[in-house]
């Protein structure tokens, strides 16, 4: 199922375009990196992708529903890390447990499943002994785990990373990698996830899309790899 397409796209800020020719598609059930330099403008991929910026001209899509016909769920992570600072006054527990009031109303009281996908995901990021913490009070990527894990807590059906592992040490990117790979062939979540640690997400991964300079200035988007041959790369 096609989870989102970007064809023929221009934007950029100011009079200049940042990101041209983009023309790329997003399947069900695959684990995609986005990688390019610094200032390459991968977040603001992900951003057109998601809807949060338009383009100056081409088309962008994403499938609203399911191929069940229930409504598509998708999960972001940006880079807001910073954004928590020691006097933030909600604990863990209550800030990933926020994720799944996406799903009903903020002012519901708190069920049974909410508490269950909320230990689950705390326990999927390795922070349950954590849950009684303030958020403030945390390193950064301790924070970043926790912002993944409220995302999980939404069950999404799209996942849109950008660049999770930041501040995570190497143990916490390996176990990072193998959780979201096997979301990805468990359940067919859909991971689309800016990251320059390549080489250590390359075993998990179905394609890389990677953003090139072009000759006149500006990036292009793209080149895409396959990575293990379960997906034909879009050209």
């Amino acid at each position: 199922m096609l989870i989102a397409s970007m064809k023929n796209v221009v934007f950029g800020y100011g009079d200049s375009p940042s990101l041209e020719n983009v023309d790329i598609e997003i399947h069900s059930g695959e684990f995609v990196a986005v990688s390019g330099p610094n200032g390459a403008s991968k977040t603001t991929l992900l951003k057109l992708a998601l809807g949060l910026l338009q383009p100056w001209s081409g088309t962008v899509d994403r499938a609203s529903r399911r191929g069940d016909g229930k409504k598509l769920v998708v999960g972001y992570v940006p880079q807001q890390i910073a954004a928590f600072n020691s006097g933030f006054p909600s604990q863990v527990l209550e800030f990933v447990r926020s994720g799944t009031y996406t799903s009903g109303s903020w002012f519901r009281s708190v069920s049974r499943q909410d508490r269950e996908l909320a230990e689950q995901a705390l326990k999927q990021v390795g922070l349950w002994e954590l849950r009684n913490r303030k958020i403030g009070e945390l390193s950064g990527g301790q924070k970043q785990r926790i912002c993944l894990a409220r995302a999980l807590a939404q069950q999404p059906d799209l996942l849109v990373l950008d660049e999770p592992t930041n501040g995570m040490d190497a143990a916490s990117r390996e176990r990072l990698y193998s959780l979201l790979g096997e979301m990805v062939k468990e359940r067919q979540l859909t991971v689309v996830m800016v990251t320059h640690g390549l080489s250590e997400a390359s075993p998990y991964l179905d394609r890389i899309i990677e953003l090139e300079k072009k000759e006149t200035g500006g990036w292009k988007c793209c080149t895409t790899t396959s990575c293990n041959g379960h997906f034909s790369p879009v050209v």
